[in-house]
């Protein structure tokens, strides 16, 4: 049974800059929790788009087959860090079927924010 797409957009991104301390439960950060219901280890690219500068990426990660990974965008730094408090847009690509659902949790203020929604699937991809 195949489950998911090949190609998912994330139109709205910013890591926030600060956070109410450095435990890492608490880091605002972006996530993209993605899940390979495959039966083989997928390939996934992850190009960053801004409003006022070129694209970042793409950004290279491996998901194992039947496994779920949380990727949080504060730990992409190859080929450069993903900048906090700037507004982004991603494309997430690989090389079989997933899904990608996206997360971000602001603590910058004591009520600690989290938001969480499902990627668009590009159509046919």
């Amino acid at each position: 049974m195949t489950i998911g797409h090949q190609t998912w957009v994330i139109p709205e991104g910013m890591i926030p800059g600060q956070s109410l301390n450095d435990d890492p439960s608490f880091l605002s950060h972006e996530t993209a929790c993605i899940l390979n219901a495959n039966d083989r280890d997928t390939r996934v690219t992850i190009t960053l788009y801004f409003s006022d500068r070129d694209p970042a990426g793409p950004y290279h990660i491996t998901v194992p087959a039947r496994r779920t990974l949380h990727l949080r965008f504060n730990d992409l730094d190859d080929p450069a860090p993903v900048p906090r408090d700037t507004d982004y847009a991603s494309v997430i690509r690989s090389d079989l079927p997933v899904v990608v659902q996206h997360t971000r949790l602001d603590s910058r203020h004591p009520n600690v924010a989290l938001l969480s929604t499902m990627a668009f699937p590009a159509a046919g991809a």
